[in-house]
């Protein structure tokens, strides 16, 4: 991928939240490049310890490093798209490791491709071994690469996050229900998630409409100095008038504004 867009950084965020509080580092939109070429996701084991919450499906067994590409429901998964992602890791081991000529060992690395929907065009050009619903695994140049099919993962705790990115009204339904943030910003995150798909031209009316729904909901829970940061100066005076503008000053405000309206000769009592 050459430039990340908005539903591949949210994808970023969530892993954020999802491994807040653990011995997992997330990495986010790494230029491995002098052109630019973004990884999605880099989720790094900092520590030994057990990870204190169940993993996605596909997630389970993670190495020290692990690269995550991801395809939104916008996009396919095909066979370039792996290749880039093998890619990525030549790039991504040699800047990890110690020398050239001392790489880190190959078992220190996994590599997942996460999509939205089933790469129908990469199942018609190879074989995807199903080890379990929505999880597969194929080799390319004998690195094994987990694939994770969103649409297709059961609805169960541990695959909620993923579930966010389905762009299906059951899973999402079922992901708004279910999904339990880890950090104070998730909301936010959310939010932002679901204006993404909003603002998609394809998206059917009847899930736009539960969008628009979920959007409600979430900034009818927003604390007011959460939805002002949303909003310009502009926007958060529109519709009110200079007196109500100015009942609601502080009093200091106003005496300031009695004190500057004065210097320039006009009364601070609006009209």
């Amino acid at each position: 991928m050459t430039e990340p867009r908005p539903l591949h950084r949210l994808f970023g965020l969530s892993w954020m939240d999802f491994f807040q509080g653990t011995d997992i580092e997330v990495e986010t939109e790494i230029d491995l490049s002098l052109k630019q070429q973004f990884i999605d996701v880099v989720l790094i084991r900092r520590g030994p310890g057990p990870i204190p919450r169940p993993l996605p499906d596909g997630f389970e067994e993670l190495a020290a490093h692990n690269l995550v590409t991801f395809k939104s429901h916008q996009e396919a998964l095909d066979a370039w798209a792996l290749w880039e992602l093998v890619g990525h890791f030549v790039n991504y081991r040699k800047q990890t490791s110690p020398s050239m000529q001392e790489l880190l060992p190959e078992g220190d690395f996994r590599l997942f491709a996460v999509c939205a929907r089933f790469p129908d065009k990469l199942a018609k050009t190879v074989k995807l071994p199903k080890l379990r619903e929505g999880v597969f695994e194929i080799r390319l140049a004998a690195l094994p690469i987990r694939i994770v099919v969103v649409s297709q993962l059961p609805q169960t705790d541990q695959n909620v996050m993923l579930h966010l990115f389905s762009a299906r009204e059951e899973l999402l339904r079922y992901a708004r229900a279910h999904y339990q943030p880890y950090s104070k910003d998730t909301s936010s995150l959310l939010l932002e998630l679901f204006a993404e798909y909003n603002e998609d031209p394809d998206m059917p009316d009847k899930l736009k409409a539960f969008v628009q729904e979920t959007m409600n909901k979430f900034l009818g829970k927003l604390p007011p100095e959460e939805l002002r940061k949303r909003l310009s100066v502009r926007d958060r005076l529109k519709g009110l008038s200079v007196d109500e503008v100015f009942n609601n000053l502080s009093p200091q405000a106003r005496k300031a504004l009695a004190r500057k309206l004065k210097a320039n000769g006009s009364s601070a009592k609006p009209h």
